[in-house]
């Protein structure tokens, strides 16, 4: 049979079919591999070959189908060449064998390894192109694919799998952190620190970032007259909240832009700071920081007073604080954090009782619970489990503390350090 062909010709479409299954097989890896996120971006901003793509993919069943057959008719073909091939120059005995061996190792080589590891590393360069040809003959072979994919998701719907459409590419949280994470350099530092803080929004509430109410600064109307008007004139923050008494009798914030309208006249009275005042705006110790951003958009608002389930005051949240989370740190509590935290020559820290603990956390690096209290007083007394007479040690996690100072049934100051770990 060989003598009805010249062996150049059938040298010839040996060649052709060899390139035609790199070209496939390259094609199904190329395809596989492509970065689904940079291809629906191209694609949305109107890149031909990547709308192309993506099409293809929409049915990975259908697109697998046409690369397997055209892949195996070639190889079949390749074979059946080779075969004669062989059986010129060997003989009959010996020559399927040895041009299943030959063949074997130059598929290998030239249409499978070498093709799939290019198209692996460059998917993009082979995907695109592919499309091309890969596109038609989807139509061209739509009857023998279509039959196909019948037996072979048949099989699969046996197996569990229900569905066989593409585009189940959505990210989960932890699996968008990853994406940033492994971003290096195409994202600056900084830029992941803060979409990895926006993605943690939600897991953190008003109750864990807010002004505790025993440090809120607000204005009595029990005191006197010229004490309040003192307080405003040397206050330090712009929104204050008037309460009678308690803070829990909030009656509304002042803004002390709205001061000037007062302290302009003649005689001033509490009524007309009460007038200035603007309704108080209440938020719930539970609502997570994601939403409250959102709610303080919508209620044009910048300060919000924190209350637990009993509409009793826990203290207070501004918009600023829930930035903070998101930017870091402002440079104006830069000198309030250091006040609780000071460290000291051996490498432990003293801080203060009422230090909150992400705020450690984020200042030392440390993993301290914060689940549970807000403050490492609060945390202490819990793992302790009663209140300290006196000086005492414990260690939370891999964090050691020495109680230092109680007062007024309060841990006041602790010398707190990292314990080493053992190798």
């Amino acid at each position: 049979m060989s003598d009805d062909f010249p062996l150049g010709l059938l040298f010839s479409l040996l060649f052709l079919l060899i390139c035609l299954s790199a070209f496939f097989s390259s094609s199904e890896t190329g395809m596989m591999s492509i970065n689904r996120y940079r291809l629906s971006h191209q694609a949305n901003s109107g890149e031909p070959a990547a709308k192309r793509v993506v099409s293809l993919l929409a049915r990975p069943d259908r697109l697998i189908g046409v690369i397997l057959i055209g892949n195996n008719f070639v190889n079949n073909l390749a074979a059946s060449i080779a075969t004669i091939i062989a059986i010129h120059f060997f003989g009959d005995v010996s020559g399927p064998a040895i041009s299943t061996a030959l063949l074997t190792v130059t598929v290998l080589i030239f249409a499978e390894v070498t093709p799939k590891t290019y198209a692996a590393v460059k998917p993009e360069r082979i995907a695109y192109p592919a499309s091309f040809v890969l596109g038609p003959l989807l139509k061209l072979l739509y009857p023998l694919v279509w039959l196909v994919n019948v037996i072979s998701n048949g099989l699969l719907r046996i197996l569990g799998v229900k569905s066989i459409e593409g585009g189940g590419d959505n990210l989960t949280r932890d699996e968008l952190r990853t994406v940033v994470h492994e971003a290096g350099t195409l994202i600056p530092q900084r830029h992941q620190s803060m979409l990895l803080s926006i993605l943690d929004l939600e897991n953190v509430t008003v109750n864990d970032i807010m002004v505790p109410r025993h440090e809120v600064v607000g204005i009595d109307l029990d005191d006197e007259l010229e004490d309040i008007l003192a307080q405003i004139r040397t206050s330090q923050h712009t929104r204050l909240p008037v309460f009678k008494g308690d803070i829990n009798n909030i009656i509304g914030m002042l803004h002390l832009r709205n001061a000037a309208r007062f302290l302009s006249r003649d005689e001033v009275t509490k009524a007309a700071i009460v007038q200035e005042a603007r309704e108080p705006y209440f938020i719930p110790e539970s609502t997570p920081l994601h939403t409250q951003l959102l709610n303080f958009q919508k209620q044009k608002r910048r300060i919000g007073i924190v209350v637990d389930e009993y509409g009793d005051v826990e203290g207070l949240v501004t918009l600023e604080d829930i930035l903070e989370e998101i930017v870091g740190e402002f440079t104006t509590d830069v000198a309030g954090m250091e006040q609780d935290i000071h460290r000291q020559d051996d490498g432990s820290h003293m801080i203060e009782g009422t230090a909150n603990i992400r705020d450690i956390n984020k200042s030392l690096g440390w993993q301290l619970p914060t689940d549970g209290p807000k403050t490492l007083n609060g945390l202490m007394l819990e793992h302790l489990e009663s209140f300290p007479a006196g000086p005492a040690c414990l260690q939370v996690g891999n964090v050691r503390m020495e109680i230092l100072e109680v007062r007024e049934n309060l841990i006041t100051a602790a010398r707190c350090w990292q314990a080493p770990r053992h190798r």
